[in-house]
């Protein structure tokens, strides 16, 4: 039986790019093609267009920056253990990601999703790139791989957001209020970015439903 893992994530949550690095250990041990599509969830929907100051948001959201430092240094630590060299230090804005979002649907269509899709977390985690502002957002996706017309005709227009809309009411069918969340084959669900074994014997339980 072929298997479809979609990963509802946002592309400014660390534990999603974790999440994807152990998913990826998990379908090479597996040996098998497993097709992995990517699917939007906007850990901030009401935050500005524009963004705002990374310390700013951390403090609002977490108290203090010593906590949030705090989080961080935890997230490095588990980001070395998977080969990603978190650099918080280097981000200045937290973004608002739904053009960001609205790329990914278009990027699926294209057929460089999940290319796409590294391409924005490595600019966001590891390069510190401003991926609110839209002139960086497109030089990112189209240095994976999305063209560049094709892009900048979308965020001018109005595409991508209906299907946004359904992918949101299809997270809550799930009850999903936290990412990262894998649904494989629309029959088994986990949330958080489990160790490869886990994600392994979900495939086992997808397969034999």
């Amino acid at each position: 039986m072929s298997l479809t893992v979609e990963v509802i994530s946002d592309v400014i949550c660390p534990w999603c790019f974790i999440g994807k690095r152990r998913l990826e250990r998990a379908i090479a041990t597996h040996g098998k093609p497993i097709k992995v599509r990517w699917r939007p969830f906007q850990l901030n929907p009401t935050m500005p267009k524009e963004g705002i100051s990374r310390r700013e948001y951390r403090i609002q959201k977490f108290g203090s920056w010593e906590r949030s430092q705090e989080l961080d240094a935890r997230v490095i630590g588990v980001g070395k253990e998977e080969g990603i060299a978190f650099a918080f230090d280097r981000i200045e804005r937290t973004p608002n990601t739904l053009a960001a979002h609205r790329l990914i649907w278009l990027a699926e269509k294209e057929g460089v999703q999940d290319l796409v899709v590294e391409r924005l977390f490595r600019a966001y985690f590891i390069e510190g790139r401003d991926i609110c502002a839209l002139p960086s957002l497109v030089e990112v996706v189209v240095e994976a791989g999305l063209n560049q017309e094709k892009a900048e005709a979308l965020l001018h227009g109005n595409d991508g957001l209906e299907a946004l809309k359904e992918a949101g009411d299809h997270s809550g069918l799930h009850q999903v209020n936290g990412v990262p969340f894998f649904i494989v084959n629309q029959k088994v669900t986990l949330s958080g970015a489990q160790h490869p074994q886990t994600f392994l014997e979900a495939f086992e339980r997808a397969e034999d439903r």
